[in-house]
Order: C-alpha cells, then sequence, then structure tokens
C-alpha cells in the first residue's frame, strides 16, 4: 500500500482483525478481508520468530489483494522487515517513540489503553490510533480484567485520532459498546472462531457502518 494512502485508510477503518499462525490462516484472511475488515493483525505471543515471519508473509499477501491495512503486533523490526503498514505496541511493550525510531514517518503506529490516564496519554504520545479495553474480560488478555464503558465514553470525549474498543466482541456485544461512543471495533475470538466468519463480518461491518451513519444524520 502507499505510504501517503495510510492514514486516509485509518481514518475510515472500522473492523479490526487481530490473528495468530493457523493452518487455515490465508482462508479465512480471503474470507473475512472482503466481507468487512479493514485492518488485519499479526498477533502472534507464541510461535517463533520463524512462524512470525511466515504467518506475517502471508498477511502482507492477503492485505495487498483485499487492500486492507497491515499491522504487526509488539515487534517494530518485524513490522519493517514485513513491509506492514503500522506496528501496534502496548503499555508494557516500547514506546511509541521508540517504535517511531525504528518504523521511520510513514509507518502507522497504535497504542493500546486499559485506563482513562492511558486514553489521555495517548492524544500527544506519537502514535496514529489507539485502543481501549478489554471491556470485559477476555482469554486473549490473561490476567487483566474488563474495564467496562467509563473508559470508552471517556475516549469518546476526548480522542482526537482514530481508535478501537477491545474485548469480547461479537454481534451480540458491540450494540453497548458503539452507543457509548465507540466507532471502530477489534475482534479476536468473534472473527476466529466463528463458524461463519465471513457472515459475522459482515454482520459487525454493518453495525459500526449503522452506528456512524446515525452519528452523522445528528441521531
Amino acid at each position: 500500500m502507499d505510504p501517503a494512502d495510510r492514514r486516509t485508510r485509518l481514518a475510515d477503518a472500522g473492523l479490526y482483525l487481530c490473528v495468530g499462525a493457523r493452518p487455515d490462516l490465508e482462508s479465512l484472511l480471503d474470507a473475512v478481508l472482503p466481507a468487512g475488515v479493514t485492518i488485519v493483525q499479526l498477533r502472534e505471543k507464541d510461535g517463533d520468530d520463524d512462524l512470525r515471519r511466515r504467518a506475517g508473509a502471508v498477511m502482507r499477501r492477503a492485505a495487498d489483494r483485499h487492500d486492507v491495512l497491515f499491522v504487526v503486533n509488539d515487534d517494530p523490526a518485524l513490522a519493517v522487515e514485513l513491509g506492514a503498514d503500522g506496528v501496534h505496541v502496548g503499555q508494557d511493550d516500547t514506546s511509541p517513540e521508540a517504535a517511531r525510531a525504528v518504523v521511520g514517518p510513514d509507518v502507522i503506529i497504535g497504542r493500546s489503553t486499559h485506563a482513562v490516564d492511558e486514553v489521555d496519554r495517548a492524544q500527544h504520545e506519537d502514535c496514529d490510533y489507539f485502543a481501549v479495553g478489554p471491556v470485559s474480560a477476555t482469554p486473549t488478555k490473561p490476567g487483566r480484567d474488563g474495564i467496562g464503558l467509563d473508559p470508552i465514553r471517556h475516549a469518546a470525549r476526548v480522542g482526537t485520532k482514530p481508535w478501537y474498543v477491545t474485548g469480547g466482541m461479537t454481534p451480540d456485544t458491540a450494540g453497548p459498546i458503539l452507543d457509548a461512543g465507540a466507532r471502530g471495533l477489534v475482534v479476536v475470538r468473534g472473527l476466529t472462531e466463528a463458524s461463519d466468519p465471513a457472515g459475522v463480518a459482515r454482520a459487525m461491518a454493518r453495525l459500526i457502518a449503522d452506528r456512524r451513519s446515525r452519528d452523522a444524520a445528528g441521531g
């Protein structure tokens, strides 16, 4: 993707998938990316570097085929190696500023936040978007309690960048989160464990689009 397009695409992106290496990775991506996923992140916590490289190469090709953004979790150097559009760093990872020194000015940087003060800080850090959550406790964030909706409402008031909400996102749970002010959702198990991932992606993308339309109409 043209680096000049990345931040424009980010501003419009709504449905964000995090997924690791898996045997059916390519077919999963080819199902959900055209169905409404606008960002895909390589989030592989258990595999070695070779596994991450192989999965990342699959993701890069799929993102190019379907014209979506490709982000790497935690590893700025790997993001550069894979030609990723972005890197995402958590509160316990390298800082956005340190990541920027590795990836350069054209690569998108995302930041995890879990509390109101971290949301506030993200507005001034060298990141292009931030994620808030998990709203509810989830196995993908072991040991981290759900933060509830108050930080979501706060992000809706103060957010100056694109932002996304994480934590148990499904078509059934998304409504209250969108009503609290979210305009983008991060999905993991809701898609990776779905019997019809393309159908779930379409449903969630439609919920986000409907919420944005109501906001634009003042509803």
